[in-house]
C-alpha cells in the first residue's frame, strides 16, 4: 500500500442483532466513503489497533483499488445458526433456502447438551443430503474437542467439518489425529503473526479465509494460496457494504468447493443498503462494487451515543494514521 486515498466521509453505525452472536448484541461500525465509493471498518471492541490495521486495509482497498476480477458470477452460502433453542435453530434452517448449515457451539462451558439437541433440530429442518459444520470458536481443550465432535457428529449424522475447535495449530492437529471428522482452520490463520507463513496443512482440512481481518481481497488471495488447502469464505459479521469484499473474494479464488459462510446479514435487525446481500435459494451475486447505503437506513442506524460515536471515530483516525505511517 502506497498511497492511501483521501476519505471524505464517516458514519459510525449501530445495529441490533436478531439474536447474541460471538457474544454480540449490537453490531457496530464504521462505514467510509472515498473516491470509488464505500467501505467499512468494524474490528471488533478487543482487537488492538495493530490488528485492526488490517480490517482497515480491507475497508482502504474497497474505497480506491476495488477488487479483482471473478471467476464465478455467484456463491453458494450457508445458513448461519447462533446458540438458540432447537425450535429456533430449526425454523432458521428450514426457512433460510440454504443446504449447508453451520451451527454455532461451546456458547459456554456446560452448552454440550444443548449443542447436541441444536445440531439434530439442524439435521431435521436440513434433511438428509443437507450438510452441517460447528463452529467452536477455540474453546475447547483437545480432550473436550474429541469428546465433543464424536458427540456432534453422531448427532448430526455426519458433520461436514469442525471449525477452530482449539486456540493453537498443535491443538488442532491434536484432534485432527484423533476424529474422523474434517478440521477447518480459522483464527489460527486470521490472527496469526504473518497468515502468509501460518503451516495449517499439517493441523487442518479446511481454510477459513476472511478478508476483512486479512488486510483486503487480494491480500486474502495470497493467504489461501499459501495455505495450500480448500477454502471456504467466511463473513467477519459486516454489513452488505463490508460483506461485499468478503464475496468479491470468494468470487475470485480459483476454486470453490464449499459452501461459505456469507448469508449472515439475516443475523442483522436491519442493514445499511437497499440492496441487501441476503441469500436466495441459497445463493447470493458476486458485486462489482459495494452497494450504496440508503440515506434513510444511515441515518435510523447512525449510532446514537455520542461517546460511542467518539470512541469509533477517533479509534479510525488512530488506526489511519497507523497505515499512513506503514506506507510513507
Amino acid at each position: 500500500m502506497t498511497e492511501l486515498p483521501e476519505i471524505d466521509r464517516l458514519v459510525v453505525y449501530a445495529i441490533p442483532m436478531r439474536s447474541r452472536f460471538r457474544g454480540i448484541t449490537v453490531r457496530e461500525g464504521v462505514l467510509v466513503h472515498g473516491p470509488r465509493g464505500w467501505g467499512e471498518f468494524c474490528p471488533f471492541p478487543e482487537y488492538d489497533d495493530r490488528e485492526s490495521a488490517n480490517w482497515l486495509a480491507t475497508a482502504i482497498e474497497q474505497v480506491s483499488a476495488g477488487w479483482p476480477e471473478p471467476v464465478r458470477a455467484r456463491i453458494p452460502v450457508n445458513c448461519t445458526v447462533p446458540a438458540v433453542s432447537p425450535e429456533r435453530a430449526h425454523e432458521l434452517v428450514a426457512g433460510s433456502g440454504c443446504s449447508t448449515a453451520k451451527v454455532k457451539v461451546a456458547d459456554h462451558p456446560d452448552s454440550l447438551s444443548e449443542d447436541l439437541a441444536r445440531v439434530e433440530a439442524v439435521r431435521s429442518a436440513l434433511g438428509p443430503s443437507g450438510a452441517v459444520r460447528v463452529d467452536a470458536n477455540a474453546a475447547w481443550d483437545v480432550d473436550t474437542a474429541v469428546r465433543s465432535i464424536r458427540q456432534l457428529d453422531r448427532a448430526a449424522s455426519g458433520l461436514e467439518y469442525a471449525e477452530q475447535p482449539c486456540r493453537t495449530i498443535a491443538e488442532l492437529a491434536g484432534v485432527r489425529r484423533k476424529v474422523a471428522v474434517p478440521i477447518a482452520a480459522d483464527e489460527s490463520i486470521r490472527r496469526a503473526e504473518d497468515p502468509l507463513r501460518v503451516a495449517v496443512a499439517g493441523a487442518a482440512d479446511i481454510a477459513v479465509i476472511k478478508c476483512t481481518p486479512l488486510g483486503g481481497v487480494r491480500r486474502a488471495l495470497e493467504v489461501a494460496q499459501a495455505a495450500g488447502l480448500p477454502c471456504v469464505v467466511s463473513s467477519a459479521l459486516e454489513t452488505s457494504v463490508g460483506l461485499s469484499a468478503q464475496l468479491a473474494l470468494a468470487g475470485a479464488l480459483p476454486e470453490l468447493g464449499h459452501a461459505c459462510g456469507l448469508g449472515t446479514i439475516t443475523l442483522f435487525e436491519g442493514d445499511i443498503a437497499d440492496a441487501s446481500l441476503r441469500p436466495v435459494d441459497g445463493y447470493l451475486p458476486v458485486p462489482r462494487a459495494a452497494p450504496a447505503p440508503d440515506p434513510d437506513r444511515l441515518e435510523h442506524y447512525r449510532h446514537p451515543d455520542p461517546a460511542r460515536t467518539a470512541w469509533w471515530t477517533e479509534r479510525f483516525h488512530r488506526v489511519l494514521a497507523q497505515l499512513r505511517s506503514r506506507a510513507s
